[in-house]
């Protein structure tokens, strides 16, 4: 199995990737130790974040293979380049640029485009995507994952956008192969008060819905 592949399987086996956009730079590893410590091993960092290369440089750097630290917000081919080069194991974008996937795969890493249709879907799956993120996905709604998969089952999709701890089970069984979930794991009041017990607890959480849905 090639790397590129093995990183895909690893992220798919998790069921679920933290989505990190914090202000803070400084607190995001210690985010990061939390979200890994309550069973979440797949966290992108998004190029929104301050100094976001460093960043991702540096959480890569502390956390080893047990973490698979991603890209997200990436818009440019250069800017996947640069972050790959930091330590980025996975590049996600909002929006389906195939300049973006082929620079992924030229490191052997995967892409995961952002699409919302299914004609965009099914391009950037032929242009080579590991992984479709289907953003905003509370626009679009748990049946339309179904409605999607039924005449296209080989697609791999990912919602991002409206997934909490409580419906990412229900993704799951409407068919996504992961979840992207940000805001509703980290809750701003307690990484502001240094509570990070709070950011285990809703990893756990997480993974406890993903776990159930794939149970069944």
């Amino acid at each position: 199995m090639n790397v590129r592949k093995e990183i895909l399987q690893r992220i798919i086996e998790s069921g679920a990737v933290a989505v990190v956009r914090m202000a803070d730079a400084q607190r995001l590893l210690r985010v990061a130790e939390a979200l890994h410590e309550g069973g979440i091993t797949a966290i992108e960092i998004t190029m929104t974040t301050p100094d976001a290369l460093a960043v991702i440089e540096e959480v890569a750097g502390a956390m080893g293979d047990e973490v698979q630290v991603g890209v997200g917000s990436v818009l440019s081919a250069e800017v996947a380049r640069q972050a790959i080069d930091a330590g980025a194991r996975y590049v996600v974008s909002p929006v389906f640029k195939p300049e973006v996937v082929a620079e992924a795969h030229r490191h052997d890493v995967p892409a995961m485009p952002g699409c919302f249709t299914p004609t965009e879907i099914l391009a950037a799956t032929e242009a080579g995507a590991d992984l479709v993120k289907v953003f905003p996905a509370d626009v679009v709604g748990m049946p339309f994952f179904k409605a999607v998969l039924a005449p296209m089952p080989h697609l791999k999709l990912m919602p991002t956008g409206g997934v909490t701890l409580e419906n990412a089970g229900d993704w799951i069984r409407a068919g996504a192969v992961a979840v992207g979930v940000g805001s509703a794991l980290l809750d701003k009041a307690a990484i502001a008060a240094g509570d990070y017990a709070v950011l285990i607890e809703n990893a756990r959480k997480l993974r406890r819905s993903v776990e159930a849905a794939r149970a069944e």
